[in-house]
């Protein structure tokens, strides 16, 4: 990342998890706590340093674009950094959620629009970072969708993109309902190679490709095995999963050992990009 920057923010392995703003809802459940435990661990919701990931800072100088925004959860830590924040989502019950989780965070200007990712509604040079993820392997035209992602950054904008590893999506072939890879679900799957030419394709740097996940694709697994809701009642092996889980990352080389299972088999892939100046 911009050269070298540090990877995954490992010198924050002993911060307690906490929400990413300081502002959202407190995860109660013994499982979610651990989720963003992990998800911090892997370089994502850096406070220390205002980075929404890490190589990715965000500030109130900054104009956030999210395409396929979900529930909002990564544009309310750019809101409470300060920026400027745009939501784009084709589902408007999705936008309404990001809305209400968004809407009061920081002091920026939001804005939330029901679009295409392949006819994205702002000018071109506008972004200073885009946020994609989980959205490519869902759309019809994923290089178009890229083209526009490119064209709606600044020289010099920033880009987190993410799409499912394709080794984790071959384990939830197994474990997973047979509508997981048909439309309007998973429509392909992206190898790691293909992901980085992809985006170089678009026109973008990549600065760094990652994989993190691998508690979370284990926990969707588990889930689907036992026919039971991602976010139901408490279930005798999700527990045990959550409890080993939160064991190793308590442990010595927890944090090690993290690293070398999310990048063997990881939920999902990252690439840091910028467009060239």
């Amino acid at each position: 990342m911009f050269g070298r920057l540090r990877r995954r923010g490992r010198s924050g392995a002993d911060e307690a998890p906490t929400s990413p703003d300081g502002h959202l809802p407190a995860w109660t459940q013994e499982a979610h706590l651990l989720g963003l435990r992990d998800a911090h661990l892997a370089g994502f919701y850096r406070t220390d340093g205002g980075e929404l990931y890490a190589g990715v800072p965000v500030s109130r100088e900054d104009l956030v674009l999210d395409v396929g925004c979900g529930d909002g959860g990564a544009l309310a830590f750019c809101a409470g950094m300060g920026a400027d924040v745009v939501a784009v989502d084709h589902d408007p019950a999705t936008i309404a959620t990001a809305r209400d989780l968004v809407s009061s965070r920081g002091s920026g200007r939001k804005t939330f629009v029901v679009g295409s990712a392949e006819d994205l509604p702002l000018s071109d040079g506008r972004a200073t970072r885009v946020l994609c993820m989980e959205v490519l392997e869902h759309v019809g035209d994923p290089h178009k969708v890229l083209r526009e992602l490119h064209r709606v950054g600044s020289p010099g904008a920033l880009y987190l993109l993410t799409v499912p590893d394709p080794r984790g999506e071959e384990l939830l072939k197994v474990l997973g309902p047979a509508d997981y890879f048909a439309p309007p679900n998973h429509i392909r799957i992206i190898e790691r190679e293909q992901f980085a030419d992809w985006v170089r394709q678009a026109g973008l740097e990549v600065l760094e490709q990652d994989y993190y996940g691998f508690y979370r694709l284990l926990w969707l697994g588990l889930c689907w095995s036992r026919n039971i809701a991602d976010d139901g009642p408490a279930d005798p092996t999700l527990v045990q999963w959550t409890r080993t889980w939160q064991a190793l990352l308590d442990s010595p080389q927890g944090a090690d050992v993290q690293r070398l299972l999310d990048r063997f088999m990881a939920k999902s892939q990252v690439i840091v990009a910028r467009k060239p100046r």
